[in-house]
Parts: C-alpha cells; sequence; structure tokens
C-alpha cells in the first residue's frame, strides 16, 4: 500500500513539473509589448521610415529572403518556397502585407508571437523550421522594427502550397513535446563577463543570423545536438565546423580572415559555395564592418570542438593513387598542382578546414553537381565550377575526394564509392556517361 501511494504521489508531482514546464515553454507574455490595433496590411507613414531602414537591416541580418523568397523569384517574401527537412518539404510562408494569403491581417503581437514563440495567428503552432528557437532572442526593438518594415513592403497575393508532412509529423500538436525539450523561451542574455563587441556577436550569431540552424548537428527529431557549431549534415550539404578547432573549425583563421569570408564570400582559402554562399550573398555581406568584426570575434572565443586529425593516407594507396590522376586531367587548371587554388576564385583546397569534417557531404556535392560562389559586391565575379556527374564515376569521385582530403598537409577518413552513389541518388544526377 504505501509503495503504490508513493509511486502515485511521484507520478502526481512529476505531472505537475510538467505541465508547469508547459506552461513556462509555451508563455508568450514577452510579445504583450507588442500592439494589437494596427495590422500589417496598414501602410506606414514617412513618420515610420527610421524604423522601416533599422527593419530593413533586421530582416538582412536574419536572413527571411533565404526561405520566403523561392529561387530566381519576381515575388519577393512571398513565400512558396519548399524548405527541405528529414521529415520532408516544408514550404515558407508568404509574410507580405496581403491580407489574404500573407500577413496582411495580422497585428503586430500576432507577428511578435509568430517569430519569437512558433504560433500562427490562431494559435496553430509553427514547424521548426522557421527558426523561432532562434528568433526568441531578437530585443523588443528588433522585432517593431522588422514588423514595421514588412509594413512597408509590397503586398503580393500568392497563396502558398499547404505542408503535408506524413504520420506522424503532421501533427502539429506535438510540436508541444518538441518545444518543451529543445525550446528555451527567454530572450537574449549579456555577459556581463564579455567586451559589449562580444555581446553583440553573440546576439547575432545566437539571435537573427541563426547560425546554429546549420552548422549544430540534429538528432533524430531536428533538435539541436550539445555541439554548438561542431558542424551539422544538409543533407546535400555540410555545413562545417566553425569553433576555434584548429583542424576542421577556424582555429586557424584570423578574424579578420572570418569578416572577409562573410563579406566576400572568400578569403585566403575557402570560398562559400552551396548554402553559405546564399547566406553571404542574401545577409552577411551586407551587415556593418562593425557587426561582422562582433561575429568574428564571439566565433573565435567559443569552445573549441576537439576533433582531432587522423594520420593522412599514403600517397601508396591505391585509391589515392586513382585520386591523384583524376585531380591532375581536371582539377589542377584551377586549383593548381600545389592546391592551393585562385585567391577569391577557386577555393584553396590546401589547408582548407572545409574539407577535413568526417561528413564529407560538401566536397561529393560539389564535384558532382559543381556550383557558383558567394556573389558581392566585393567579389562580383565570383568563381564557378562544373558538374563533374557526367564524366566520373562513383569511384573516380570518391577518389579525387579522398586524394583532396589527404594531400597538401590535409588528412581526413578516406571516402567510399557507395557514399557518392546516395548523393548522387539524392541531387538527381545522371551516371557517368558511358564511353563510345
Amino acid at each position: 500500500m504505501k509503495k503504490t501511494k508513493l509511486i502515485a504521489g511521484v507520478a502526481v508531482i512529476a505531472a505537475a513539473v510538467a505541465a508547469g514546464m508547459l506552461w513556462m515553454n509555451g508563455d508568450t507574455s514577452a510579445d504583450d509589448v507588442a500592439s494589437d490595433n494596427v495590422l500589417t496590411s496598414q501602410p506606414p507613414t514617412a513618420a515610420d521610415s527610421a524604423a522601416i531602414e533599422r527593419g530593413r537591416y533586421v530582416a538582412i541580418a536574419s536572413d527571411c529572403t533565404a526561405c520566403h523568397t523561392m529561387p530566381e523569384s519576381k515575388l519577393p517574401l512571398a513565400g512558396g518556397y519548399s524548405i527541405s527537412t528529414p521529415f520532408g518539404g516544408i514550404y515558407a510562408s508568404n509574410i507580405t502585407p496581403d491580407s489574404e494569403t500573407g500577413i496582411g491581417s495580422w497585428t503586430e503581437r500576432d507577428f511578435f508571437r509568430a517569430v519569437r514563440h512558433g504560433k500562427g495567428k490562431e494559435g496553430e503552432h509553427l514547424y521548426p523550421a522557421m527558426p523561432y528557437n532562434a528568433y526568441v532572442k531578437l530585443t523588443d526593438q528588433d522585432m517593431h522594427d522588422l514588423w514595421m518594415y514588412l509594413r512597408s513592403v509590397k503586398p503580393i497575393h500568392y497563396q502558398v502550397p499547404e505542408t503535408n508532412l506524413g504520420f506522424p509529423y503532421n501533427i502539429r500538436l506535438a510540436m508541444m513535446g518538441w518545444n518543451l525539450l529543445f525550446f528555451r523561451n527567454a530572450g537574449f542574455q549579456p555577459d556581463s563577463s564579455k567586451s559589449a563587441e562580444w555581446n553583440r556577436g553573440a546576439y547575432l550569431v545566437e539571435g537573427p543570423e541563426h547560425c546554429a540552424a546549420c552548422h549544430t548537428a540534429k538528432n533524430l527529431i531536428g533538435g539541436d545536438s550539445s555541439d554548438y557549431l561542431q558542424g551539422g549534415n544538409l543533407g546535400e550539404w555540410h555545413a562545417p565546423d566553425i569553433t576555434p578547432n584548429p583542424h576542421v573549425g577556424i582555429g586557424s583563421w584570423s578574424e579578420q580572415q572570418v569578416v572577409d569570408y562573410l563579406k566576400l564570400g572568400s578569403n585566403h582559402v575557402a570560398v562559400a559555395s552551396g548554402p553559405m554562399a546564399e547566406a553571404v550573398t542574401n545577409s552577411t555581406q551586407h551587415l556593418t564592418d562593425a557587426d561582422l568584426r562582433a561575429i568574428a570575434v564571439y566565433l573565435k572565443q567559443v569552445p573549441a570542438s576537439t576533433t582531432t586529425l587522423p594520420q593522412p593516407l599514403s600517397m601508396d594507396n591505391a585509391q589515392m593513387k586513382m585520386g591523384e590522376n583524376v585531380y591532375s586531367a581536371n582539377c589542377t587548371a584551377c586549383h593548381n598542382s600545389d592546391g592551393k587554388g585562385i585567391p577569391n576564385l577557386a577555393a584553396s583546397l590546401a589547408n582548407n578546414p572545409g574539407l577535413l569534417a568526417d561528413d564529407a557531404s560538401s566536397i561529393i556535392t560539389t564535384v558532382l553537381q559543381g556550383g557558383r560562389g558567394a556573389v558581392t559586391a566585393g567579389n562580383p565575379t565570383s568563381g564557378a565550377m562544373p558538374s563533374f556527374a557526367w564524366k566520373l564515376s562513383d569511384e573516380q569521385v570518391a577518389a579525387v575526394a579522398t586524394y583532396l582530403r589527404n594531400s597538401w598537409g590535409n588528412a581526413a577518413k578516406p571516402v567510399r564509392a557507395d557514399e557518392v552513389a546516395d548523393k548522387r541518388a539524392l541531387l538527381r544526377l545522371p551516371p557517368q556517361m558511358a564511353a563510345h
């Protein structure tokens, strides 16, 4: 009897704790500072011009364009882009002030609650593909200015396709559990022991720029792991380690080299490509030099990952020999025989930490699919690389990737042909063209 009562008591306490945590987690009272009597569709006035300009900067820093504007679209911020997730495609919403298909019928408070707490106008839970777990850190002022800016953009009447995920991911109430596990309902808290510059960098990285969304590995249900900024798989790409690890991170980069990468899309070794090229083109190149420096200061001081390099493969290795031949025939014109590339055009492959992660997705995708570097005001031509899917077999792609990862002082585990085959299928690229 006593044991039954004890179990019952523990269960009651656990239920009470869970209920309290759910209440705290779902509390949106921080959004009560926002207006509840003006709709987003109401155009701002001339007196609002300063707030609109500040909001434009917040929108750029938050990279709203990346998800809410379809690639090559003439419908800015009208949504419709399908965000790829392991659970299916999630369509980004129309955030123009159109009253029927956008957020024109929303109040400022509705907007605050969606961006910072992941709850739609009717209280429905949003999927965390919209990174409200980062945007919760945005200040009241930045949120207000962002809303003012969105009131100023052109309303576009465009009905976004409905997101239809398979069971059980289509149950939006399940987001309550996800939030309980992975959403910290708190704004940005400055660290008084750090400089104002460091705190500004922390705010930008953790909040608007939401760097962890890509650069922190996710668990099976899409929550952030504890390996903060130590790299994450994006399917076709791998977002690299951006901690001060000297081998696979940015430990060997100076603060200025971090700034150069974010502003120009390239630095002494790296050229931004794939999703990062889009982030540089749409967002980071437009930040002030002071904000870019603050980001660099912060990133250079976060805890470094503990990844160490293995011994490089010997040049006597059969896969390395094949890779050297493939590289010599196809890559040296741009990347040079010493692997040092061409500044601002072709990435240096020697001492490039982005090549050395265990996850070789980015180099496999780049060889198969090709790509283009970030286009920026400081580097308007950027560089482009052709696709080699038609020319190279899975074995050859694996060999050249392995060669790049183990030459010129680099060291990383070899790439397997089946990894290349899987990536080729994911990218829907053709097999090697048959010889005639």
